[in-house]
């Protein structure tokens, strides 16, 4: 079963990379292979009554093998005539309608065991809300719909089920996915962590912003909040509990800097790309608007660290047990060339898929630099292998995303609960904006980000435009709070793994994120009501809003904190609370009186502390840009430690957790099958042949099916050899 389970999944990830570089199928040809493949892997992934699909079989396992048949089975049955399929559409068979209520019952139990009951629930109400629409009050009330109209609309369509949510999965974020995993399998995330520790472990609560930074820069590789908290974690929490923080502290500043990983550029989370087509726009834009909004984001953590350290004390760690900088990019800096080349492509029109395809093959070849990258060809499979199956909650949210949208287009209840969402705010922006953030926490309490994002923009965003708020404002809004909902207790999912990772208590390392995030949550306030951060209107104007915005963080940060230059007495955390608020809006009437309070709280606190804060925020910002340049000038010899020195000195960078370890199948492949990359020509030929020629859908059957021969034969091979080395 293993091997069926292996081979499947890097089926899968080839045909993603083969459709990304030889263009897509047919739209309901390529969604449904995806989804149908995606639905096997869920249910082999998550079964009944196991806690993992290597766990011993049970009677059990019979239900997971039904949904798995009946889940191959609809497949077949849509691509068996294809064309006969979609033009019965508006008119179904009563077969179809038999097929599509399977599909859509396999879907649900699919959405419970891999997003949760919440989600499961949710979907399930606006399925029923759409039959008995009729029977209900209130903003539910309304024309009900006959089982047959929904099936054709939600399963047959691409407007529900094979929508924009799976059309997006299943063309943008899956590759990103598969990058993130070969990236992260390369060494990246303790290449982050040394440069971040070599930028900032000398400073105050250097261990703590180290992490910050570290989450930042591979939150711009992988978009992931939870797989950023496992990654930079396993270095950075252990790093922190061992300089004096606690483990709840810790585990905390980890969380709340991972979370805004997704929302950080190039590569933000899966929602971003379905916010590009939302809006019908390229997501080069998605990511440009975003670009300040993430930086402030990081900033407000990065400041509330920085209190906090002067706060409770803590020294910063010493320079010669901190890596050096040039030494790490020496060794590292190729992973660098992946991100790089992603963002070329983007600023040079190419499509997203391609951009991804390219930067999936850019970090293959760089982790050939040097042999502490090097991948043989058992760890590229595992990173395919990881890529896809850390991609299926998100493949399953997204299809059941599909059935919300469906539901409320046919309902009418999304204009309703718009209509409602105004007058109940009294034409307030402010109030709608306040509804939907707790709306989101909500909502993030039991779905991911991605579904959390998707339900808002269906039912909430509508509003906000109509209030006032820009479509660009509008999305990031409800993305962002969408995507640090996972640090908003009682159910912080993010901070919950983190308080694993730093052994400490779930609810008091989520109450601690939410306190140091806290700041950052008046940043999507700043950008609706200050549209210049989402980079709209005059230069002059966007400098002023960002330089307001800064000041305003700041604010909010020493408020929380209760420390600006010494600790702060009540007053004085009050006025810097009142200057937070007053500068979230732009304009003399409120920027003028927020930069009295805070002017007022630095003179308050030490005389002439206004020159030394400055000095001191001058050379926080310029200090690690001014080393960097440095280390560029001097030759690099210098900053090479000689065979003795380095021998006695004690580095912290090699004391670290070695990188995330090779999952499932392939996990004890000895490293002698790096001369064996010549097998994979084979299926990389066969992919070459089928692009040559135009495929009707026998062809394209005949194509999948070959696919998925040509992993089991793959998966063989080396299984096969991990036998033989063993003996």
């Amino acid at each position: 079963m293993a091997i069926f389970v292996i081979s499947s999944a890097l089926a899968l990830a080839m045909f993603h990379l083969y459709t990304a570089f030889f263009g897509l199928p047919e739209a309901y040809k390529f969604r449904s292979t995806h989804y149908a493949m995606m639905m096997v892997l869920a249910f082999f992934f998550y079964p009944v009554k196991r806690s993992s699909w290597k766990d011993r079989l049970n009677w059990f396992f019979l239900i997971d093998l039904l949904c798995i048949v009946l889940s191959l089975a609809i497949e077949i049955y849509i691509l068996w005539d294809l064309d006969a399929y979609i033009l019965r559409r508006g008119v179904p068979l009563k077969t179809d309608i038999v097929v599509g209520t399977i599909g859509i019952l396999l879907l649900l139990e699919a959405t419970r065991r891999c997003v949760g009951w919440v989600m499961f629930m949710i979907v399930l109400f606006f399925l029923f809300q759409s039959i008995i629409a009729d029977k209900l009050f209130w903003i539910f009330y309304g024309a009900p719909s006959s089982w047959t109209s929904i099936i054709d609309y939600i399963f047959m369509r691409t407007e529900g089920i094979f929508g924009i949510p799976v059309m997006v999965m299943a063309s943008y974020i899956i590759l990103f996915f598969i990058f993130g995993s070969i990236l992260l399998r390369s060494g990246a995330g303790k290449f982050f962590l040394e440069v971040s520790l070599a930028l900032t472990g000398h400073r105050t609560g250097g261990p703590a912003k180290a992490a910050v930074c570290a989450s930042a820069m591979l939150g711009t590789m992988t978009g992931s909040a939870v797989g950023n908290v496992v990654t930079t974690g396993s270095f950075t929490i252990p790093l922190m509990k061992g300089s004096g923080y606690p483990g709840q502290f810790s585990g905390a500043v980890e969380a709340t800097a991972s979370s805004g990983g997704q929302i950080m550029p190039p590569i933000m989370g899966a929602a971003a790309f379905i916010i590009a087509e939302f809006l019908l726009i390229s997501y080069l834009e998605v990511a440009i608007a975003a670009a300040i909004p993430a930086t402030l984001y990081f900033f407000s953590v990065f400041m509330m660290i920085h209190f906090e350290a002067h706060k409770i004390g803590l020294k910063a760690l010493p320079k010669e047990e901190l890596p050096r900088l040039m030494s790490v990019l020496k060794q590292r800096g190729q992973l660098l060339i992946p991100i790089l080349t992603i963002i070329y492509f983007l600023i040079s029109g190419y499509t997203v898929m391609m951009a991804a395809f390219w930067g999936i093959c850019t970090v293959f070849l760089v982790t050939f630099w040097n042999r502490n990258t090097r991948m043989d060809p058992v760890e590229f499979l595992s990173a395919l292998e990881d890529g896809i199956v850390t991609a299926i909650p998100i493949a399953v949210a997204c299809a059941a995303a599909g059935i919300i949208i469906g539901s409320v287009f046919i309902s009418g209840v999304g204009m309703r609960l718009t209509d409602m969402l105004i007058q109940f705010a009294g034409d307030n922006l402010g109030i709608a904006l306040l509804l939907t953030m707790l709306a989101s926490f909500i909502l993030g309490m039991g779905i991911t980000t991605t579904a959390d994002y998707i339900i808002l923009a269906a039912l909430v965003v509508p509003a906000l435009i109509k209030l006032g708020a820009t479509p660009m404002g509008a999305h990031l809004f409800a993305f962002y709070f969408s995507s640090i909902s996972g640090i908003t207790p009682p159910v912080a999912l993010v901070s919950f793994a983190a308080a694993g990772l730093a052994r400490s208590s779930p609810m008091r390392t989520g109450v601690t994120a939410f306190r140091i995030g806290i700041a950052a949550f008046i940043v999507p306030y700043m950008f609706i009501y200050g549209p210049e951060l989402l980079l709209i209107g005059s230069l002059w104007g966007i400098i002023l809003a960002v330089i307001t915005s800064i000041i305003g963080v700041i604010c909010l940060a020493a408020g929380v904190q209760g420390w600006l230059i010494r600790k702060s007495n009540p007053l004085e955390r009050m006025l810097l609370i009142a200057a937070s608020i007053l500068l979230i809006k732009p304009g003399i009437f409120t920027d003028l009186p927020g930069l009295c309070f805070f002017a007022f709280v630095i003179f308050s606190q030490k005389k002439m502390a206004y020159i030394k804060f400055f000095d001191q925020l001058l050379n926080f910002v310029k200090d690690p840009f001014k080393r960097i340049a440095f280390s560029f000038v001097k030759p690099i010899t210098a900053f090479a430690p000689s065979n003795a020195a380095s021998t006695g000195r004690k580095d912290h960078a090699n004391e670290l957790q070695p990188d995330m370890p090779l999952p499932s199948f392939f996990e004890s492949t000895p490293k002698r099958c790096m001369k064996f990359w010549p097998i994979l020509i084979v299926p990389l030929a066969v992919l070459f042949y089928f692009s040559s020629i135009k495929m009707n859908i026998t062809q394209y059957n005949l194509f999948l099916v070959l696919l998925w021969c040509l992993s089991f034969a793959v998966t063989m091979t080396f299984f096969s050899l991990r036998k033989y080395f063993q003996q």
